[in-house]
């Protein structure tokens, strides 16, 4: 039995792109992934895809405004959000509630 095994990479800067999240690794690597992996940053605004902090020490990224976290090496195995569609159409719900009331 074979074990994957994923060195700590952190990321050092992170871009989005209509299509596509691009992290940039400390090592020199560059990693990307489709937006549709990652409902809740597809979903978002410019705005808040571009409010993001790091969790930890790179070893993760954190968007508030989308209460959403992305582990790098989750990146770098292909490994895209496990939320529930039961759990994000409620987020999508919550976030038309909110522009409706504002």
């Amino acid at each position: 039995m074979h074990t994957l095994v994923i060195e700590q990479v952190r990321a050092q800067n992170v871009h989005i792109t209509d299509e596509e999240l691009v992290v940039e690794l400390e090592d020199g690597r560059t990693v990307s992934a489709p937006l549709a992996w990652f409902p809740r940053l597809y979903h978002g605004t410019p705005e808040e895809r571009s409010h993001w902090r790091f969790i930890g020490d790179g070893e993760g990224i954190h968007w508030p405004d989308l209460d959403e976290d992305i582990e790098v090496a989750h990146l770098l195995a292909g490994i895209p959000s496990r939320e529930s569609s039961r759990s994000l159409q409620r987020w999508l719900q919550s976030r038309e509630k909110r522009g409706s009331n504002g």
